[in-house]
Order: structure tokens, then C-alpha cells, then sequence
């Protein structure tokens, strides 16, 4: 078994298919420890705000094969891939950590994920799993997040049902 750290967001109806998601995740492997739900802009392109979380699941799935069920799991939402990579959402997860492992190659499937240096993912990660540690920095997710520009600053909670 080994630790994936998640980044979950929406901004298609984003309670109904954040809920949804962890649902199908706490149904696959079990105990999901969740962060809360906060509500970003849209980064890379003119758009709604997001709702983004964090999860942190233990998993018997090799990295590749946890990203194509992750992927499926999208897909089951709605995700649409004939559109611009920085689009709207009704359902986008990201493998952000796999234990500590770097993994780069085979597709999008890069971890850790470039998108951590965003509030949106390392925000709700670090709330969860401040001593995770980021293997290319050789730092924890907590000092990474009391670094970063945005620390300080109020994010909305948005709750989930």
C-alpha cells in the first residue's frame, strides 16, 4: 500500500460532483482524509471560480494504473477532453504525491504534480498533510505553504453536503 496525495476541483456544479467524487474514492479504498473545500479563481483562463480539495488515500494501485481509474472517475462526471487544457470543470483530480516518489514521462501522469507551487493545490494539502514531504524541494508541504505569496490569505470554505 502506499499514500497518494489528491487535488479534486470543479467549477461545474461543484458540491454535487466534489461530493460525488469522494464517495466513489471512500468506495474504492476506504478512508479518504479530506480537507476542506475552498473557493479559487480560475487560473490560465477567464472562468468561474473553482472549488478545490485535497485527499489523501493509501492505495494498492501502481501510479499509472491509480491515474487511469482516477481518469475514468472524471469521465463518469462528465469530464470533457476535446476542449482547451485550461477550461471549465465538472470534475478534475491530480495524483499531486505518490508517497515520495518522482515520476515524470507516460503522459500527464508527472509527479509531483508543477501545479503544487498554485495555492490551489497546496493550500488544501497542506492543511491535511503538512509533514508530506515534496521529494524535488526536499520539503514538507507545511513550510512550502507558509513560503508561498498567498499564505495569509482568506480562501472561502465552501461547504460540501
Amino acid at each position: 500500500m502506499e499514500r497518494a496525495y489528491l487535488s479534486l476541483g470543479s467549477n461545474q456544479e461543484p458540491v454535487a460532483n466534489l461530493t460525488s467524487a469522494l464517495a466513489a474514492l471512500r468506495e474504492r479504498f476506504g478512508p479518504v482524509q479530506v480537507s476542506a473545500a475552498y473557493r479559487f479563481p480560475a487560473v490560465g483562463f477567464d472562468g468561474a471560480d473553482f472549488v478545490n480539495l485535497a485527499a489523501v488515500i493509501e492505495t494498492d494501485l501502481a501510479p499509472a494504473a491509480l491515474n487511469d481509474w482516477l481518469h475514468a472517475l472524471e469521465d463518469r462526471h462528465g469530464r470533457r477532453r476535446d476542449v482547451p487544457r485550461f477550461s471549465d470543470r465538472t470534475l478534475d483530480i491530480d495524483i499531486v504525491l505518490y508517497g515520495e516518489r518522482v515520476l515524470s514521462g507516460g503522459g500527464n501522469l508527472q509527479v509531483p504534480r508543477d501545479e503544487l507551487r498554485h495555492a490551489f493545490v497546496l493550500r488544501p494539502l497542506a492543511e491535511i498533510a503538512p509533514d508530506a514531504l515534496q521529494p524535488l524541494a526536499g520539503r514538507r508541504l507545511g513550510e512550502l505553504w507558509r513560503e508561498h505569496p498567498d499564505y495569509g490569505r482568506r480562501f472561502d470554505v465552501v461547504p460540501l453536503a
